[in-house]
């Protein structure tokens, strides 16, 4: 049984016929009446719609890893949306005198801030941080104390440049007549910091290294846990807080200028950077789409009253969307934000389509109410089908886990069926008010068909081309892949993110590592062994390892190092200056260098000759820039220099004084703001297992998560969410994808009741498809939990196009050579251009998650164009005359 494609399709013909033709009769009021519902769903939008930014919600609940995460913040809720706060320093002294600074001044804001936890500034580990050296480094510490106790007791009874350079002079003469003694340290260290004042970049001296034995490392840095006071009736909700924070900062001396930097990132932060970030993407990519769209629209309409006509029912139908949105939604979330740039290709293409139709039959000759008629007719028919087809596509995300983009699904599957009405009902009546100029020939006509002839008349080597495509992209699809790091979605030049990655690094301290709850201090003990025992696993920490073992043993060289020191004090006498104190310091310093002199001419193959060298040759740098400076100069430089050699010994040797007045604890012993973050309420303990590789790198991120699993199946924490949420993202996609291919297959059956007609319908999107995910692979562009909405998507808007070119050549029974000339070949152009051009817009944004979006659609776009306009017409070489059943 044979039907005819027309008879199939005369029930939706004279349905949008006789509408676009009433529409165009009552155009007054249909104008009126679309300014009235415009202007009242706009009020409506600015008044209701919200902004969901929390990342967490775009996954259903009911995955294992979410309920893992519940519990586990339910049990810990001090470590849900909170902020870490970085303060990085010269030296360990600054660092902590900052840390310590800021965290009292933020404990006393309890308006922007619920909690404040500076891990280790803390009295209680002042008190006892010897505690939990090993017993052979704690005799190591005692012994250097010692032995430098005379000399940190004559310099502390005057903190100045001269008592220090006489102090190391006597030191040097001892170690020239052949004393033992450890010098090492305090000379380089010295030489380090005359070197960085010289070279303009200066470096204060760090007294706790040199009693650590350490040698003093570039930067250090301390942290602040906070968490802050959320608002989430502000688009930003930390914004607020993290000003606050900022200007704390700025009250206690942390400046961009000065030698301490902050840093804030942290879950909370990095959310609010992000949602900046896709904001920014969105606004400049919707301006730029605009602009851009108007450009390609002038070039396929080359008509004022058609480009505006486009543009009217663009912005009608994306109030009327986001009044949708707000109305069954409620609100937008990170990724279904970009509703209302697709719109704008989306909707384009229905309004290109209909007014070129339009154009072409008014050309024909034909009056413009019956133009109206027939072109109504023919769009809405191909269109109505367009709609079904795509909302198809959308709408195929609703039922799955991603319930983030099942949102942008229901918004954009609505809103393709709004884009069918406005553009048949809001175009006609702008069409009455809006005439064209009468052409007898399109002038781009001739252009778009010419270059469409060369895959006609070159149809073999298409047919190969297509062939050996197909071929090399199957080939390159065992390596498509999915990047689960969520910072790689993120703006990369963010300050929360590169203070994130720099954290990362670290792998002994990373902010992202496996959480694992116990019930008792036995399975405590047990997991902790087993994770331990993992290669993948640098090390594990529970509360047990807050307290030290052999506390006896160390508590009694902690008294003899006590014992030893003595009572040290130091001199809060202002330090003098003027021209006496200049000559002064600057006659210590000559002393200096004679000495190192003398050590060097009798002993130059002495174990310490290297940094005595070192030593002096900084001594003379620092007299040759003394001797050019004024006296004034002279005096500033001299004073900075003391400033920097013994800045932080008051400060140190106050740490270590208070360090020796340990005592015996245990675990009941150790601060509340510490045990309730390793052991809660309920009973439950916590374990912290830390991975031994960074966790930047993908494979080392599922080595981890999979090792950690084994011991620990219920184990959570960041790399635990990245891992499973990404794998969720990938089967709810396949499902997508499959759900969406099913539903518009049955539909196109139903729609052309041809077999034949529904692959040639598929067979352009399908090969797109494939191309776009071997494309991917070329371009070193992963998918990610952004950008895999563009297969499923890709999928809808790729049926568009190859069902316009099917309909037109069923409708009208025309064979390629005609087809490529039509209205039809020229509206698929412009409108595949448009939504380019709208795709290509997402490329600028900073998010690398939308830009990596708009990659994506842009090259399985430009595939769909290619397979439409290229391979699609050399299988339609013949015409079609009928549809089988």
């Amino acid at each position: 049984m044979t039907i005819p494609i027309k008879a199939s399709h005369s029930r939706i013909y004279d349905i949008f016929a006789r509408w676009t033709t009433i529409s165009y009769r009552y155009a007054a009021w249909v104008l009126l009446g679309a300014l009235l519902v415009a202007v009242a769903s706009s009020v409506y939008v600015s008044r209701h719609l919200g902004m969901n930014t929390d990342t967490t919600d775009m996954l259903s609940e009911h995955l294992p890893f979410r309920v893992n995460m519940k519990h586990y913040n339910e049990t810990f809720p001090q470590d849900m949306e909170t902020l870490l706060v970085v303060l990085e320093a010269p030296t360990p002294e600054q660092a902590y005198a900052a840390t310590a600074r800021l965290a009292a001044h933020l404990k006393q804001d309890t308006t922007n801030f619920h909690d404040v936890y500076p891990p280790n500034v803390d009295d209680f580990f002042a008190r006892n941080g010897l505690l939990y050296q090993s017993l052979s480094e704690l005799e190591q510490t005692t012994d250097r104390l010692a032995a430098a106790q005379p000399l940190l007791a004559h310099i502390a009874g005057d903190v100045t440049l001269p008592t220090f350079v006489s102090v190391l002079n006597g030191a040097v003469e001892e170690l020239r007549k052949g004393r033992s003694m450890e010098l090492q340290p305090v000379l380089r260290g010295m030489s380090t910091t005359l070197d960085a004042r010289l070279a303009g970049s200066p470096k204060v001296l760090s007294w706790q290294s040199l009693f650590h034995g350490e040698p003093q490392k570039s930067r250090y840095q301390e942290l602040i846990v906070v968490k802050p006071r959320l608002d989430y009736t502000l688009l930003f909700p930390a914004e607020q807080s993290i000003a606050a924070l900022h200007a704390a900062a700025i009250e206690i001396g942390v400046t961009v200028d000065g030698p301490v930097r902050l840093r804030v990132t942290g879950e909370v932060a990095l959310a609010e950077e992000e949602l900046n970030s896709s904001l920014r993407g969105m606004e400049y990519a919707g301006i730029i789409t605009f602009v851009m769209v108007a450009v390609v629209l002038y070039f396929a309409m080359r008509t004022a009253g058609l480009i505006l006509n486009v543009l009217l029912c663009l912005t009608m139908g994306l109030i009327l969307t986001a009044a949708f949105a707000t109305a069954t939604v409620g609100h937008l979330n990170l990724i279904s934000i970009a509703f209302a740039v697709l719109y704008i290709g989306l909707g384009a293409d229905f309004a290109i389509h209909f007014l070129l139709r339009y154009r072409e039959v008014l050309e024909s000759g034909l009056p413009r109410t019956e133009a109206m008629h027939v072109s109504g007719g023919d769009a809405g028919a191909a269109l109505t089908a367009c709609t079904i087809t795509n909302a198809i596509g959308f709408y195929a995300f609703i039922p799955t886990d991603y319930s983030g983009v099942a949102e942008l699904g229901i918004i954009s599957g609505t809103g393709m069926i709004i884009s069918l009405l406005v553009t048949l009902t809001l175009g006609p009546a702008l069409l009455r008010y809006l005439p064209k100029r009468q052409q007898t020939k399109s002038i781009t006509k001739g252009s778009v068909g010419k270059v469409l002839e060369l895959s006609l008349k070159w149809h073999k080597l298409t047919y190969a081309a297509t062939l050996a495509a197909v071929v090399g992209a199957i080939a390159l699809l065992p390596q498509v892949r999915f990047d689960y790091n969520l910072l790689n979605m993120q703006d990369q030049k963010g300050e929360a993110v590169q203070a994130f990655r720099k954290l990362l690094a670290d792998t002994d301290h990373s902010p992202w590592h496996a959480v694992v709850l116990a019930n008792d201090r036995r399975e405590t003990e047990r997991l902790a062994r087993r994770l331990a025992e993992l290669p993948e696993v640098s090390k594990v920490v529970t509360i047990l390892d807050f307290v030290p073992t052999e506390q006896e043993e160390k508590l009694s060289l902690i008294e003899e190092m006590a014992l030893t020191m003595g009572p040290i004090t130091v001199s809060t006498k202002d330090r003098p200056v003027g021209e006496d104190v200049s000559l002064r310091q600057r006659k210590a310093l000559d002393e200096l260098a004679a000495a190192l002199d003398r050590f060097l001419a009798e002993r130059p193959n002495h174990p310490d000759s290297v940094s005595i060298r070192s030593l002096r040759s900084s001594l003379g740098l620092l007299f040759v820039q003394l001797d050019a400076a004024s006296a004034s100069e002279r005096g500033k430089l001299l004073y900075a220099v003391e400033e920097d050699l013994l800045a932080t010994l008051p400060s140190a040797l106050q740490t270590l004084r208070t360090a020796t007045e340990a005592a015996p604890f245990s675990e009941q012993d150790l601060p509340a703001s510490l045990g309730s973050r390793w052991h809660s309420r309920t009973g439950e303990y916590r374990l912290a297992a830390y991975p031994a590789e960074d966790l930047n790198d993908n494979d080392a991120l599922r080595r981890f998560v999979r090792a950690v699993q084994q011991v620990a199946p219920d184990a959570t924490g960041a790399p635990m969410v990245s891992l499973e949420a990404g794998e969720a993202v990938v089967e709810a996609f396949v499902q997508a994808f499959l759900l969406a291919l099913v539903g518009i297959i049955v539909s196109l059956l139903i729609l052309l009741r041809s077999v034949k007609c529904t692959l040639l319908v598929l067979t352009p999107l399908l090969l797109s498809s494939l191309f776009t995910a071997a494309f991917t692979i070329l371009l070193n562009v992963p998918f990610n939990f952004a950008n895999i909405i563009a297969l499923p998507l890709l999928l809808g808007l790729g049926i568009d196009s190859s069902l316009h070119m099917v309909h037109r050549s069923l409708n009208n029974e025309l064979v390629s050579e005609v087809l490529i000339h039509t209205s039809t070949a020229r509206a698929i152009f412009y409108s595949a251009l448009t939504a380019l051009v709208d795709f290509a817009s997402l490329m600028f944004s900073s998010h690398q998650g939308t830009a990596s979006m708009g990659i994506m659609l842009t090259v399985g776009l430009t595939f769909t164009l290619v397979c439409t306009l290229v391979i699609l017409p050399a299988l339609l070489r013949s015409p079609i005359q009928t549809a089988k059943v």
